[in-house]
């Protein structure tokens, strides 16, 4: 293995549950009623255009060109107040032998904004890429195929760290070692089961699991 790449929500950031909630709070403005699980189906993973695409399709509503930025906004807002980053992040990028990158279906905006909240923007901004550089976002492979020429490695070098099933689907579709990662609070009490054609290699709920699993990547002191 020759690089790690990262998904930034609910995987360097406690932040799904945040998001969600404030999802179902501006579409119950709209008269539109969804809960978590909903969210949890049908939208985690998946990048901001292919969420209002399946609101529209699902709920016959037409969102306006405002909604976008007023929910993004409340959101930035929330996080502010309430996100943090996932317990042992910092501590497994110190560990960790190999390089890194981040690979998320957040905006530019949002993303830079989260890392820069939780004190790792400086650290790995540099090697953020987000979907809006790819045509096709998660489930498709394109942003860590693009993630891993830019990064100039092969594929099957990398190990892919996901919560999501979009992004557990990415990551097997792009021919890389995907690692689920099931520590977040939106998969608590119990981590949902993943169908049997997108299982992952490795699943672990702490970062300090990772190198239970692969010592081999870890700095010796």
């Amino acid at each position: 293995m020759k690089l790690v790449i990262l998904d930034c929500d609910g995987v360097l950031i406690d932040s799904e549950v945040i998001s969600a909630q404030m999802l179902i709070e501006e579409l119950a403005c709209l008269g539109v009623q969804i809960d978590m699980a909903f969210v949890a189906r049908h939208f985690l993973g998946r990048s901001y255009p292919t969420v209002m695409q399946t609101i529209r399709e699902d709920f016959g509503l037409d969102l306006s060109p405002g909604f976008e930025a007023q929910y993004r906004d409340r959101l930035l807002r929330a996080f502010e107040d309430r996100l943090t980053i996932m317990p042992g992040v910092n501590d497994f990028l110190d560990a960790l032998t190999l390089p890194v990158a981040v690979a998320t279906s957040s905006s530019p905006r949002r993303v830079e904004a989260s890392l820069r909240r939780v004190g790792l923007w400086d650290r790995l901004g540099p090697v953020t890429f987000t979907a809006s550089l790819v045509e096709r976002g998660k489930p498709a492979p394109d942003l860590f195929l693009h993630v891993a020429k830019a990064m100039q490695v092969l594929p099957e070098d990398c190990i892919v760290i996901e919560d999501s099933l979009p992004g557990l689907r990415a990551g097997l579709a792009a021919g890389m070692q995907v690692w689920h990662f099931v520590g977040g609070s939106h998969m608590q009490p119990a981590p949902p089961e993943v169908p049997a054609d997108t299982r992952p290699h490795h699943r672990f709920a702490q970062f300090a699991e990772f190198f239970q699993i692969a010592p081999e990547l870890q700095r010796q002191r």
